[in-house]
C-alpha cells in the first residue's frame, strides 16, 4: 500500500508511463498487428484505446438519445400551451354565452312568476327517475 497508485503529473503526458510494465495480452486474445511485433504496453494502450472509442460512441448515442427526448418534451411544451390558450379562450366564449342564457332566463321568470320553478323541479324528478331505473335495469 506504501506504492503509489497513480503516476504524478508531469508523466501523464508519457502514455507508456500510464500503463503498467508487466502487463501484456495473453497470446490466445487473437489480438495481432499487422506491423510485427508492438510492445506489450502500446498493445495494451491500443486495446484501452478501442474500449474508450466503444464507450465514447454509447455515451455519443445516449446524449443524442436525451437531447432528442427533451426536443420532444420541449415540442409538446408549446402544442400544451397553445392548447391550453385555445381552451381558456372557448371557454370564455362559453361563458359570455352561458351568462346571456341565464340573465334571457331570469328575465323570462321575473316576468312568468314561479311557474317556471315547478316546471324545472318537475324535469329534474324526471330525469332522475329514467338514471334510477336505467341504472337497475343494466
Amino acid at each position: 500500500m506504501s506504492q503509489r497508485r497513480y503516476p504524478t503529473s508531469s508523466s501523464l503526458h508519457n502514455r507508456a508511463s500510464l500503463l503498467p510494465t508487466s502487463y501484456s495480452t495473453p497470446p490466445s486474445s487473437g489480438r495481432s498487428s499487422p506491423y510485427g511485433q508492438v510492445p506489450a504496453g502500446q498493445r495494451y494502450a491500443d486495446d484501452l484505446e478501442g474500449q474508450n472509442d466503444e464507450h465514447l460512441e454509447g455515451l455519443t448515442a445516449k446524449v443524442k438519445m436525451l437531447k432528442d427526448i427533451t426536443v420532444g418534451i420541449g415540442n409538446e411544451v408549446r402544442e400544451s400551451t397553445l392548447l391550453a390558450g385555445q381552451m381558456n379562450d372557448a371557454f370564455a366564449d362559453t361563458s359570455g354565452f352561458l351568462s346571456g342564457t341565464f340573465r334571457r332566463m331570469n328575465n323570462m321568470s321575473s316576468k312568468q312568476g314561479c311557474r317556471w320553478l315547478w316546471y324545472m323541479v318537475f324535469l329534474v324528478v324526471v330525469f332522475w327517475f329514467f338514471i334510477i331505473v336505467w341504472w337497475f335495469r343494466r
